[in-house]
């Protein structure tokens, strides 16, 4: 008899016997098997998850984005190296290089909170970017935390290079760390309003050209570089109550062991509320 026959009979005679040919039927008391569900689960990630993914990608695309690496870190380096150790501005008694951090620190939170943020944001506008992603789990919310961290992260290693840029050329700051971050933190607030209500008013090419218009007047006219104190007495009331020159003077004051602005606080503050409430009535998604 041959092996396939023997076998078949084997079969056949356990199959009479009471054995259970089918391997899924189960002994008396024998536990029961749970099935495997393969079922899909579709849904969105956690809302952090969402926000940290999208703010990566922001980071990302402007340090990739050559003209924002510019504005953001180039141009602010390039003007604290070369006014710091060339007598080409009059800045009173004290160190050049003391005078300029602060100012510098403020021209790059404008660079990135309104300048890089209002052109970009513009664009994304034009293109539907904003609509789409807007349209996804992130939420419209959630594209604005994101956006928001994003500033933040920039914001911190520009900090990190500019200080230590200065702290090179001579720079030894005091004061308070929590006061000065109070006025950045201000600043940031402000400046992000006013590019976002640039960006989300205006055609892409009318905030592209007004946003590099005026960070090339808040440069010259902010304190960044020049003291207000060169202006008439007029002149420089009025530009005091800029943004950029009261974080400039804001942080120069504490940078150099005085005290908190309450002015300078005050004046941020109010760009910032008035900013951000205008932005939020007015920003239109496509």
């Amino acid at each position: 008899m041959s092996t396939t026959q023997s076998g078949a009979q084997s079969y056949a005679a356990d199959s009479g016997a009471g054995g259970s040919a089918d391997p899924r039927e189960r002994a008396p008391g024998e536990s029961p098997v749970a099935p495997l569900d393969f079922t899909p689960a579709p849904g969105a990630a956690p809302f952090t998850a969402r926000v940290l993914a999208q703010t990566g990608a922001e980071v990302r695309a402007i340090l990739r984005n050559g003209e924002q690496l510019l504005i953001t870190l180039i141009i602010p380096v390039l003007l604290l190296v070369g006014f710091s150790t060339a007598p080409l501005v009059d800045v009173g008694g004290g160190s050049r290089v003391d005078f300029l951090t602060p100012g510098v620190l403020a021209l790059a939170v404008m660079s990135t909170a309104f300048t890089g943020q209002a052109i970009a944001t513009g664009f994304e506008r034009r293109y539907g970017v904003l609509k789409r992603l807007g349209a996804t789990p992130l939420t419209r919310a959630g594209l604005m935390s994101a956006k928001t961290l994003a500033v933040i992260a920039v914001e911190v290693l520009q900090v990190l290079v500019v200080c230590g840029v200065a702290l090179a050329l001579g720079w030894r700051p005091s004061g308070s760390p929590f006061a000065a971050a109070l006025l950045l933190v201000l600043g940031t607030a402000a400046f992000s309003g006013l590019g976002l209500l640039m960006a989300g008013t205006l055609r892409a090419e009318a905030t592209l050209a007004g946003a590099n218009l005026v960070y090339l007047v808040m440069l010259g006219c902010g304190g960044v570089v020049f003291p207000l104190s060169r202006f008439p007495d007029g002149v420089e009331a009025v530009l005091s109550a800029l943004p950029i020159s009261a974080l400039s003077e804001g942080l120069r004051q504490v940078l150099s062991g005085g005290g908190l602005s309450l002015a300078a606080v005050g004046v941020l503050a109010a760009w910032a509320v008035v900013s951000l409430g205008l932005a939020a009535r007015t920003f239109r998604w496509e």
